[in-house]
């Protein structure tokens, strides 16, 4: 069973994703950095999952390429 997560969770990272690709790495503290300088995010808790997702999301684009 894999986690679920909220869709405003998901369309956020992949909006973030979209517009700086480049940017994000599979490290969840640097992606964390990351979204701290390039967007506002409300709470600790949200920012958090948002760049767990980013994580996944490149770790398996990246696995998918290799």
């Amino acid at each position: 069973m894999g986690n679920v997560r909220p869709e405003r969770v998901k369309r956020a990272a992949r909006e973030l994703l979209r517009r700086y690709p480049d940017k994000f790495t599979t490290d969840f503290e640097e992606n964390k950095k990351i979204l701290d300088s390039i967007a506002v995010i409300p709470s600790p808790k949200l920012k958090n999952r948002i760049a767990g997702y980013i994580t996944r999301l490149v770790t398996l684009s990246q696995s998918r390429s290799d």
